[in-house]
């Protein structure tokens, strides 16, 4: 299982070397996002498959890193390139962006 950490993150989309997916809920989205980030809710992932590319790079960031996870090994079964977001958005806003929201 491939994984990232948030300060890996933060140099691959300052690179535009990664897309970012949040697959956490709309809710939580109206809370605090990643500016540029893809939004797919879990339970969308499966429907939404095709809409990715095979030959995209994609992290995937839910809020602490469960979610996401689960996500990342459906998409790489799928021939997805996809590696997970260790402690999500959460560990984003405590490492990276202090003034985020968090809950």
């Amino acid at each position: 299982m491939n994984q990232i950490n948030v300060i890996e993150l933060k140099t691959l989309l300052e690179e535009k070397k990664i897309t970012l997916i949040d697959v956490r809920e709309d809710f939580e989205i109206q809370i605090c996002s990643i500016k540029g980030s893809l939004f797919i809710p879990m339970s969308q992932i499966p429907a939404s498959i095709d809409t990715l590319n095979c030959e995209t790079s994609y992290a995937v960031i839910c809020h602490s890193g469960i979610r996401s996870l689960s996500v990342t090994n459906f998409l790489t079964h799928h021939n997805i390139n996809a590696v997970n977001v260790i402690g999500g958005i959460n560990e984003w806003a405590i490492s990276i962006d202090p003034n985020m929201k968090q809950y």
